[in-house]
């Protein structure tokens, strides 16, 4: 039998609460523990070095943009799976204190919670592995027991960290309602059209569209040949993330770069997860493509000056004082490392 997640919050929202009225932002995904080294540069095969500071926090992709979405200010529903463990009961419980919908969050009888190892250096920089646990087991039937959820949401963000099949079923569902599908596609994997058809906002950035393409994305006429592919494939909206440098959009309407923001960067693992979080809210609160992509640029542009993941993620007054204030970044894409 399936069991839900339902810890009692122990502190109070950090966030901006929603309207009571505002529809819910569903996220479907991966939540793990982060376990962080900071070094001073990336090992490299074989190396070990030694002196870095430790630390954990809660992470994965779909809880941190979850978590970007909720302190944005968005209502927030998320589905995962975590185990019945220590992590996973540190995780749901922090999950909850950004007030967000744990209810469909399973507790796997058999799984662990997932972890990832990171390792952060002095630029910001940083390096991946992911033992993904109970969130492998997230599958299509917990889509269909959620399908009330996600059938009345404003929106379905989903990732790459659970299995395809489950991340399909839950566009799949999600489209079938008229409801709109932003997927992240990180991390980065071949996809298939029939996925593609069901999503209405793609976001990889340049090393995730090339895998996605075969392009490499380094001057704004490959992005443009990148997104141009993407969407004669049946994604009806493509946004590049580029950084600092913000963002390439291209939907019916025509191509731009939305500006980003240059800031100092301390620790750049959620960046792209905050982005997806705050395109979300923005997007459901009516706000048009362009305005909700630079929205989403300067959350995330707050984010890599804090360190962690979910703990980066800043709040919706935060990121409104700091779009009065920043000036957008005017560099145009260069060349991709």
């Amino acid at each position: 039998m399936r069991q839900n997640a339902k810890l009692a919050a122990s502190k109070t929202a950090t966030r901006l609460r929603p309207a009571a009225h505002a529809k819910p932002i569903v996220v479907i995904g991966s939540s793990n523990t982060d376990m962080i080294i900071r070094v001073d540069r990336i090992p490299r095969p074989g190396e070990t070095l030694l002196g870095g500071e430790f630390l954990t926090a809660a992470g994965g992709k779909g809880a941190n943009q979850a978590v970007g979405a909720a302190r944005a200010g968005g209502k927030v529903t998320f589905i995962a799976r975590v185990g019945r463990d220590g992590l996973g009961e540190d995780a749901v419980a922090g999950l909850q204190r950004d007030g967000i919908n744990v209810e469909w969050v399973v507790r796997d009888p058999a799984a662990a919670s997932g972890v990832a190892l990171i390792f952060v250096a002095k630029s910001g920089e940083n390096s991946i592995a992911v033992a993904g646990g109970a969130n492998a087991k997230l599958s299509p039937a917990d889509v269909r027991d959620a399908a009330a959820a996600i059938s009345s949401a404003a929106l379905l963000v989903a990732q790459l960290e659970t299995p395809l099949p489950t991340v399909r079923a839950a566009a799949a569902l999600a489209a079938k309602a008229g409801i709109p599908v932003i997927l992240n596609p990180a991390p980065a994997q071949p996809l298939p059209d029939p996925l593609l058809k069901f999503v209405s906002i793609l976001t990889p950035n340049e090393t995730e569209a090339e895998v996605l393409t075969g392009i490499k994305v380094n001057d704004p006429a490959r992005a443009a040949h990148a997104a141009a592919n993407l969407r004669a494939r049946g994604v009806r909206t493509v946004i590049i993330t580029l950084g600092s440098r913000g963002a390439y959009l291209a939907d019916v309407h025509g191509q731009q770069v939305v500006p980003g923001f240059k800031v100092k960067a301390v620790d750049t693992t959620a960046a792209g997860d905050v982005f997806n979080g705050a395109l979300a809210v923005a997007l459901a609160e009516g706000k048009v493509l362009p305005a909700a992509v630079r929205f989403a640029n300067a959350a995330a542009a707050l984010s890599v000056t804090r360190r962690g993941a979910q703990p980066s993620a800043p709040t919706r007054a935060h990121i409104e004082r700091f779009l009065a204030t920043a000036t957008p970044s005017r560099s145009s894409i260069r060349r991709a490392r």
